[in-house]
């Protein structure tokens, strides 16, 4: 058998075992996404942001049965099989840059579209309702107080109304004495939560779009080893045989 054939189905093969690999993998990380994406879900207010999550998601199942086809049609060496996975291969690797476009995109919008709706959600803070869950869950997470700064604190209605004092959830881990007065600046996590919620969305989508780029470089390898495939079989099937 011809080596650039072996060599062809070998990388076939792989990728068809990867498709598997890459189709679990690819789910978790859309889903990864979206579960970022939730927890601060009050603070973003652009839910285009995760279109693509749901492309990898939606590519993820897909690989699943692609996986199957493509080993098939790879031992068979079916022109069939193989244009087919071919085209499939193809149409992931758009749908994968396609993602990268879109994650580069809103990458650069998260800052912008957490400016404006974290002031809102800040000034709604009342101890009771769905924003101050939010605020008390985001402040504990990342350890921060405030939009920019814990000072932020003092233009909300909420400082104005509990003897000038900070939400608890502003206080530093473990600090049992922190009443959330601003004259403990010590037991307060003083740092905004804007610059970290923007650095924490960014790394998350800078994650995804790392796993979908080595996805898309395997499959562009794969394309072209169907293309050899192609080739040589249909070389092969030119030649007649010779009987003595």
């Amino acid at each position: 058998m011809d080596c650039g054939i072996i060599t062809s189905k070998s990388v076939l093969l792989l990728l068809s075992l990867i498709f598997w690999a890459a189709g679990g993998s690819l789910a978790y990380v859309g889903s990864y996404v979206i579960r970022s994406y939730n927890n601060f879900d009050n603070f973003l207010e652009d839910r285009f942001t995760l279109i693509p999550a749901i492309i990898i998601i939606g590519v993820g199942v897909v690989m699943f049965a692609i996986g199957l086809v493509g080993c098939c049609a790879t031992l068979r060496e079916s022109k069939v099989g193989l244009s087919f996975f071919f085209l499939v291969i193809l149409v992931v690797f758009a749908a994968e840059v396609a993602a990268m476009a879109l994650g580069f995109l809103y990458q650069s919008r998260i800052k912008g579209d957490l400016e404006l709706s974290m002031n809102n959600v800040f000034m709604k803070y009342d101890g009771n309702n769905s924003d101050t869950r939010a605020v008390d869950y985001l402040q504990n997470q990342l350890q921060c107080c405030g939009v920019q700064t814990y000072t932020n604190w003092t233009s909300t209605p909420w400082f104005m109304g509990h003897n000038n004092s900070v939400p608890v959830s502003c206080c530093k881990a473990n600090s049992t004495e922190c009443t959330g007065r601003l004259d403990q600046p010590a037991l307060l996590n003083t740092q905004g939560c804007e610059a970290k919620l923007v650095l924490l969305m960014q790394d998350v989508l800078s994650y995804a779009m790392l796993v979908i780029l080595g996805f898309a470089i395997i499959k562009f390898f794969g394309m072209l080893s169907v293309c050899v495939i192609n080739c040589k079989s249909g070389r092969r099937s030119g030649y007649q045989p010779l009987y003595a």
